[in-house]
């Protein structure tokens, strides 16, 4: 059974937003602070990310236009490259996204335990069985279809810019008499300053080219993909230059670089415990949006993987009346399930996250160049086209290099495990086209 297109403009807008606005905006602001160590380098760390990802935001809206196929992210990696190289760099991207959200979950329930439940519930067991119920809610939710798991995001997505601008405007009600911490200065180069900024940063932005896995689901998706693109990133650049100017009014630089539930502890500065409660509310709806969009985007992965042979058929399965890949997804949230029992740190896994999506993304980004060749026929027809190319995405591929290099440098380790799993790929790839007999496209 095909996937049969049932989602529209602002469902996408949606998306954009829920994929990007995660748990990092409300805890890797901490982490800017200590990387960068001025005030100037901060705020210009955010707005060079805000920039480069709308190069980015524009870059895959045209990929998307051009190529609009379900699992997006696979499939133009196969098109403009091989199907191993799209293997090796999807495979290691849906377990690091897997890692992100079991992660995300533990940081939610830190946030919503201490206000629903009693104290013995609030040690790491409490913590762990939190985060498990809402991934199995959210699954559970799934089953019903593709058409409830938008609609349930568009309330979540709702719910969560809302508590972006509510966090926001409390800074209006701020006494400036509050003390403010001294700020610790970082070690090292502006460049380097710079550069391990942009680490959390570039997490933080991330996610938006997961839209492109909905090219079979969007109605009309040449037109709705790119505008869908450019709304969702405007706004989320918006929000985050807003919310990070209000933690620096609130907390100064000083208290950023020593909390890191940065909106319960700002919400707790200017209301007291009640507005602290709230916020803890308000960052666990943004959890649960992060989980639902992410057990919608990543299983259209596997699909795409599944039509070229290199994952068994199953996992191309759909409900004919639900369009939901029940295999495909049951075995993306057991994949969240797993890691969530062995992860406790979001900041240790930060290194090996970025570096997997610095290079998967940045080597999408060059295949616009190829994507264009190969779809000239596209040239003059309505669909989208960067205005600025090759300008845009040389900024965007130019600025994920420098990424990668500062992580390598400053992380040697983590750089060269992520290589090993990157080449590991290549093995459990054409391991798995000799189970599936070889059934890649011709």
């Amino acid at each position: 059974m095909s996937i049969i297109p049932r989602l529209n403009r602002f469902d996408l807008t949606m998306i954009v937003i829920s994929l990007v606005i995660g748990m990092g905006i409300f805890a890797n602001p901490s982490e800017v602070a200590v990387r960068a160590g001025d005030t100037y380098i901060f705020f210009g760390a955010w707005i060079f990310g805000g920039i480069v990802t709308l190069c980015g935001a524009l870059t895959f809206a045209e990929i998307g236009a051009r190529y609009p196929h379900t699992g997006g992210f696979y499939k133009v990696f196969s098109y403009c490259y091989h199907p191993a190289f799209a293997f090796m760099i999807n495979w290691v991207l849906v377990i690091s996204n897997a890692a992100s959200v079991a992660v995300v979950a533990i940081i939610g329930a830190n946030y919503i335990n201490p206000v629903t439940l009693p104290p013995e519930w609030q040690g790491p067991t409490g913590v762990k069985v939190v985060a498990v119920l809402s991934v199995l809610i959210l699954y559970a939710l799934a089953f019903f279809g593709i058409k409830v798991s938008a609609r349930t995001q568009n309330v979540l997505s709702i719910l969560k810019v809302l508590a972006v601008i509510l966090l926001f405007s409390a800074v209006f009600m701020h006494d400036d008499s509050t003390v403010i911490t001294k700020a610790i200065p970082t070690q090292g180069s502006l460049i380097t300053a710079l550069g391990l900024s942009l680490v959390p940063i570039f997490f933080t932005y991330g996610g938006y080219q997961q839209t492109i896995n909905f090219g079979g689901d969007i109605i009309d998706p040449k037109r709705n993909i790119p505008k869908a693109i450019g709304l969702g990133i405007g706004t989320v650049i918006f929000l985050y230059l807003a919310i990070n100017f209000a933690y620096y009014k609130v907390l100064g630089l000083g208290g950023l670089q020593q909390t890191t539930t940065l909106a319960s502890t700002m919400a707790g500065v200017i209301f007291g415990s009640v507005g602290s409660k709230i916020a803890s509310v308000l960052m666990f709806i943004s959890v649960l949006a992060y989980i639902n969009v992410n057990v919608m985007a990543n299983p259209r992965v596997y699909y795409a993987m599944s039509e070229d042979g290199t994952l068994p058929e199953i996992f191309r399965r759909v409900n004919p009346k639900t369009q939901v890949q029940e295999f495909g997804v049951t075995f993306f949230v057991a994949s969240i399930l797993v890691i969530l029992f062995f992860s406790d740190s979001f900041r240790k896994m930060l290194d090996y996250v970025m570096f997997f999506d610095t290079i998967g993304l940045s080597l999408a980004a060059v295949a616009i160049f190829i994507l264009r060749k190969k779809t000239k026929e596209l040239d003059n027809t309505d669909i989208y086209t960067i205005k600025l190319f090759p300008l845009v995405p040389i900024v965007f591929i130019l600025s994920y290099w420098f990424v990668t290099l500062n992580i390598f440098w400053a992380n040697p380790g983590a750089a060269l495990v992520c290589l090993a799993v990157f080449a590991l790929g290549l093995v459990i790839y054409y391991a798995s086209v000799y189970m599936n007999k070889g059934r890649l496209p011709k």
